[in-house]
């Protein structure tokens, strides 16, 4: 019996799904990466301290002393930067490739999830509701990514069981 041009041979996954991994894993990479990359590198590299908008924002809350709104901000800078280092860490150890685990990825993506709920609880902080409101949807989103990989190779072998 001859295999069918629509279905893979058993065992092999067919091209389309290895079209969709790669895509898929190169849209998180890009996404995470480049959002925290900008992120952290404004805070850290390109400003010193918080902006103008920012003290004004948190000043008479408790940021305002405990850690002080320029400490804040500099530990979301790194909170931000460590994040783009575990990407550049997953890419280079290979984690893209099918048969390796993902743990730095997972990692990255578990921290952003950390630090999305971090600044929802500065914007909740100064009733700023629509962007908590936003960074929810961001932090969710960052779950369904994790979820993603945790469906992907080689957690989940293609054609077995929502692979």
């Amino acid at each position: 019996m001859e295999a069918s041009p629509d279905k893979p041979r058993a065992g092999k996954p067919s091209w389309e799904s290895w079209a969709i991994y790669a895509l898929t894993l190169a849209g998180i990479y890009l996404l995470v990466g480049v959002l925290f990359f900008y992120a952290g590198k404004e805070k850290i590299i390109d400003g010193h301290g918080a902006p103008a908008g920012i003290e004004k924002q948190f000043s008479g809350t408790f940021l305002d002393t405990i850690p002080g709104i320029d400490a804040a901000w500099t530990i979301l800078g790194l909170l931000e930067c460590l994040i783009f280092i575990l990407v550049v860490v997953s890419l280079i150890r290979l984690e893209f490739m099918p048969t390796r685990r993902k743990p730095f990825l997972l990692m990255s993506l578990a921290l952003a999830v950390f630090t999305f709920s971090i600044l929802a609880m500065g914007q909740n902080v100064t009733g700023e509701n629509e962007g908590v409101a936003e960074l929810f949807l961001y932090a969710g989103a960052t779950i369904v990514f994790m979820a993603a990989v945790l469906k992907m190779p080689p957690y989940r072998l293609p054609g077995k069981g929502g692979g």
